[in-house]
């Protein structure tokens, strides 16, 4: 039977080589693992952006606590918000309703865009070029 002992190059270099493999694993696995570097970075980023998240609905909750509480005890508060969303007003007072700004890419038209429709020679409403020739408008 043959002994192994450390004087043997080829036993050496064998663990030597084995010793290396496994450290390399260790070192892999420690960064790239389940619970390693990259997961702890990645759980950190987590972790603040959620902390962020909670830090803003504290404030948007403190701010509708006051809200509630204003409308509970002002008056004020009250007739604001009555005026803002109901579009309630006092007497003798008239209210302008202005229409909202159409959103880009809602079909919205242009004046003098051209639209007239086939068949009828009428124009779409709000164009404003003018009609065929011989008709009137």
């Amino acid at each position: 039977m043959m002994r192994l002992s450390w004087e043997d190059a080829r036993f050496r270099r064998v663990a030597f080589l084995l010793l290396a493999l496994v450290m390399i694993f260790l070192i892999v696995h420690e960064i790239f693992g389940e619970h390693g570097y990259l997961a702890l970075r990645r759980r950190r980023r987590e972790l603040q952006t959620l902390q962020e998240q909670v830090r803003q609905l504290q404030e948007e909750n403190k701010k509708l606590e006051e809200e509630v509480k204003a409308l509970k005890s002002d008056p004020k508060a009250i007739e604001k918000l009555a005026r803002e969303q109901m579009k309630l007003a006092r007497p003798g007072e008239i209210i302008y309703v202005l229409p909202e700004k159409p959103e880009e890419g809602t079909g919205s038209r242009e004046v003098g865009s051209g639209n007239w429709e086939q068949g009828t020679g009428k124009k779409e409403p709000g164009a404003g070029d003018r009609p065929p020739a011989g008709e009137k408008r």
